[in-house]
């Protein structure tokens, strides 16, 4: 694992606004919550899934349930079926990545979580053909380590996070979870930083990789929350 001083310096003490800083109007992973951090000038973070006609969208959730009231996995849809969907009864409807990254346009940071519900590189090669035609910052992430070892290999300039959490409602087998969490997978996918879930502070390893110098950020601090330490940098809510 390497620390990020050579490679992207403006990452230490970063704040991102998580899904965007998305309210009552504007909900998260919409282009109007996107619209409201590039006023501020804000970096943001967002989601991307792989739809069934291989489509990249923006939502963070495997269930289109909690944001359009439509029970279906994300995964099984097309963009014709989602299209029209409006996100908590808004005007935002779910944006592709291509949206996403038109729109911002290398205004701010996007740090870019690549969710796990489809298991194949498919989405790693999907988006990385993007990424390497846009002309702005950014980073990817993922909670799979498979995912960063295959950034590793095929895009080794791409800044790189490995997610780590106790994942505790999510179905996994016990012992990779564990794996996961312990971040035994570290030495094959080395990822540049860990993106690292704050109620599972305080851990003795992130404090270890810290003062080795290993970028930590914390997710997610939501408002009015207390944080005495926010190691490199923090995702947050407002």
């Amino acid at each position: 694992m390497k620390t990020l001083e050579n490679k992207y310096k403006v990452l230490n003490g970063l704040k991102i606004s998580h899904r965007g800083l998305w309210n009552d109007k504007y909900p998260e992973n919409s282009l109007g919550a996107f619209k409201r951090s590039l006023e501020h000038n804000i970096p943001i973070e967002l989601d991307v899934h792989l739809l069934k006609d291989n489509t990249l969208v923006v939502f963070h959730d495997d269930n289109l349930k909690r944001m359009t009231g439509i029970n279906e996995k994300i995964k099984e849809m097309t963009f014709e079926d989602i299209k029209n969907l409006r996100l908590k009864n808004s005007e935002d409807k779910i944006p592709t990545i291509e949206e996403v990254l038109k729109l911002v346009d290398g205004k701010v940071l996007l740090d870019i979580e690549i969710k796990t519900d489809v298991k194949s590189f498919k989405i790693c090669k999907s988006l990385s053909s993007l990424l390497d035609k846009y002309n702005g910052p950014f980073l990817v992430k993922s909670f799979n380590p498979l995912y960063i070892l295959w950034f590793r290999i095929f895009r080794p300039n791409y800044i790189r996070g490995l997610l780590v959490s106790k994942l505790v409602n999510v179905k996994m087998n016990k012992l990779i979870k564990l794996m996961c969490f312990k971040m035994y997978f570290n030495f094959l996918c080395k990822p540049d930083f860990i993106a690292f879930d704050l109620r599972d502070l305080p851990n003795a390893k992130i404090d270890k990789l810290y003062k080795k110098g290993v970028p930590i950020f914390l997710w997610t601090k939501r408002k009015n929350e207390n944080l005495k330490c926010e190691y490199s940098g923090i995702i947050y809510e407002d």
